[in-house]
């Protein structure tokens, strides 16, 4: 006689979480400053001001755009900030850095102003394998969220995770 097989991961309390799920949806957009530069890296204001003024915006409508600029022009700090106005009536986000700064920006503020209350004393594996470019700070802030409140954190899978936190009895 062949005895059932039981599903004890499914059957257990565990719950998983899985930062894919708060991905914010859109278009992902890098705005390098240096094409509005006298050869790349001189910032000429009346020049930069007029570029700006005229350059059509309305493409990063709905978007997450970051800033950067790709040569070793100094740039000033008003410059950015000009940039980010223009880009205001139609980005959903725009920030200074790299993609990998914006996605962190992102998930730093689902992650604060997400309600963990749900987790309250309950395991929880923060699921590990994504096929979205979550970065590495949000399973960090993730982690730091869920130990306020879980009874436990774990990381991976439920068949093989790697114990983070405990919360002592």
């Amino acid at each position: 006689m062949q005895e059932e097989i039981i599903n004890r991961v499914a059957n257990s309390k565990l719950i998983t979480f899985n930062l894919e799920d708060f991905y914010p949806e859109g278009k992902r957009v890098s705005v390098d400053i240096s094409q509005w530069l006298l050869e790349g890296i001189v910032l000429r204001e009346k020049d930069f001001r007029k570029e700006i003024k005229e350059y059509d915006w309305s493409q990063y409508e709905a978007c997450f755009v970051n800033l950067y600029c790709s040569t070793d022009a100094i740039i000033p700090g008003w410059a950015y900030m000009f940039l980010s106005l223009q880009l205001a009536p139609y980005a959903k986000k725009t920030v200074v850095g790299t993609s990998e700064t914006l996605e962190s920006i992102l998930y730093s503020e689902i992650l604060h102003s997400l309600d963990v209350s749900e987790y309250k004393d309950k395991p929880v594996i923060i699921k590990g394998c994504a096929n979205k470019p979550i970065p590495e700070n949000a399973y960090v802030l993730l982690a730091q969220r869920l130990q306020e409140v879980a009874k436990s954190v774990m990381y991976g899978e439920a068949c093989s995770s790697v114990p983070l936190f405990k919360r002592k009895k």
